[in-house]
């Protein structure tokens, strides 16, 4: 299948960048006792061990074995027989001319072997048959690169999922430790009587929600450690962050148009479609193939020994010819099947259109939210400015009586949700990419690859599980060994 590559910007160097998370983070790589894995290492991993993956090549394989079937009802058939009885008669009839005469009853061995050959002159069925197999393949390579790209796919959305659960994390902790001092600050100002119980109430709402979110804020970068585990059947104590220089670029090439025409030149799911239609011609073929008759050439050869009493020695024969056969009337059941091929044919033509359309509307969808992403991407970089800016207006109000604690709250919460924001917008960025890359069937490795050069080896995401629940956890993930092949 042709493919064309969207190249993506390599890395420059950068300064140093770090962020400080609590409970189940570890932000340094230098206390690591392991050394994070990157994006390409953890696709690797997904290449050789995601179960849907190897379904799908175990899949091609009896499909190319079924081709290999189909081509063997065309190739020379050699069959043989044997035959070894005992036979014994008994008669109690006499003959009317032979008065007297005792009944022929009789007690003799026989045996028996024969051998033919055959081979197909002509067989359309069994013709359009392996044609049809030829193409099953095509259509199911095309199916097994689309799981590919799935699965490389799956495996980077995975990824930066974590990435992303741990930047919103990281901003949830910040903005709990935050509005928590703010709270003592409140109480501290309500026991001298500076402000009303109503302040202290308003701090403990907001400290109690920002506790709140940072709770499942933990739960989401967990339950994202263990979506990695099921693609690849491998557990990852530590994983490399994104660099923040990582470009956000308009895609190229920057035309809505040429992605969908990468799209109907690679998509492998839209040419599977297209190779379906292909299969099911094959199937009106072979249906019509009912009406031709068949020729095939044999050659016999039989040997019988018998010590009857009446008849004793051996015979042989040899038969060399041509055998045809033509089904003239069978019901109506050809005219019927290939009615009901037609009309799957039919069906499958409509399916590929739809999945055309459907593969158009995706591209430009795709395309789009990447261009939004990154106008939205500049936007929340701006927000943060602006929060940060309007909590220190505040906060200084705040300190000379014009704003109240409750403003102050809000300019916190605001700001520490612009940095969430943040967070989801850059990794929504390079997720929306990569699927695009997908959807227009250009996702490779190397995509990964260069994605991988803009992780940090400085810095990690660690998830760190409670002791006492360690070993637990183990036995729920451990399913065992990945079943093997049988042997050839």
């Amino acid at each position: 299948m042709p493919s064309r590559s969207v190249s993506l910007p390599h890395p420059s160097p950068r300064s140093g960048f770090a962020r400080r998370l609590l409970f189940v983070l570890v932000a340094s790589a230098l206390g690591a006792q392991a050394q994070a894995a990157d994006l390409a290492t953890i696709a690797r991993d997904a290449m050789k061990n995601n179960a849907d993956l190897a379904s799908s090549r175990a899949t091609f394989k009896s499909v190319e074995e079924a081709r290999d079937v189909q081509r063997g009802d065309l190739l020379p058939q050699v069959n043989a027989t044997a035959n070894a009885a005992n036979n014994r008669t008994f008669e109690s009839q006499t003959s009317t001319a032979r008065a007297g005469a005792s009944p022929n009853d009789d007690n003799y061995n026989s045996a028996s072997v024969g051998i033919e050959a055959t081979q197909a002159l002509f067989d359309a069925t069994n013709w359009y048959e392996l044609q049809r197999a030829e193409e099953q393949i095509g259509q199911q390579a095309l199916v097994l690169e689309g799981e590919r790209q799935q699965t490389l796919y799956d495996v980077a959305e995975a990824y930066f999922n974590i990435l992303q659960a741990r930047d919103i994390l990281a901003a949830r902790v910040a903005q709990e430790k935050a509005i928590s001092r703010q709270l003592e600050q409140a109480r501290e100002q309500f026991e001298v009587g500076l402000i009303a119980i109503t302040d202290v109430n308003e701090a403990q709402a907001s400290y109690d929600l920002a506790r709140a979110q940072r709770i499942a804020a933990e739960s989401d970068l967990q339950v994202s450690f263990e979506s990695l585990e099921r693609l690849t059947g491998k557990r990852y104590d530590a994983i490399s962050t994104l660099s923040e220089t990582l470009p956000i670029e308009v895609p190229q090439p920057s035309s809505r148009d040429a992605w969908v025409t990468l799209a109907m030149d690679n998509s492998p799911i839209l040419l599977a479609a297209n190779q379906a239609i292909n299969v099911a011609n094959r199937d009106v073929d072979v249906a019509r193939a009912g009406y031709l008759p068949s020729l095939d050439a044999y050659a016999s050869y039989d040997y019988a020994d018998s010590d009857n009493e009446y008849l004793v020695g051996e015979s042989s024969g040899a038969e060399i010819g041509l055998r045809g056969s033509w089904a003239i009337f069978n019901g109506g059941s050809t005219s019927a099947q290939i009615n009901s091929n037609t009309y799957q044919l039919e069906a499958t033509q409509y399916d590929f259109e739809s999945q055309r359309r459907l593969t158009i509307q995706q591209v430009r969808s795709l395309y789009t939210q990447v261009v939004n992403d990154v106008e939205t991407v500049e936007a929340q970089q701006q927000a943060i400015v602006s929060n940060r800016s309007a909590l220190e207006a505040t906060r200084s109000g705040y300190e000379v009586g014009t704003r109240n604690i409750v403003d102050v709250l809000d300019a916190e919460q605001r700001l520490y949700t612009a940095l969430a924001n943040y967070a989801e917008a850059r990794y929504s960025y390079v997720i929306d990419l990569l699927a695009l890359r997908r959807e227009s069937g250009i996702l490779e490795t190397a995509t990964l690859q260069a994605l991988s050069e803009w992780l940090q080896t400085g810095e990690e995401v660690r998830l760190a599980l409670p002791n006492e629940e360690g070993g637990r956890y183990k036995a729920m993930m451990d399913i065992g060994e990945p079943p093997t092949p049988p042997s050839e």
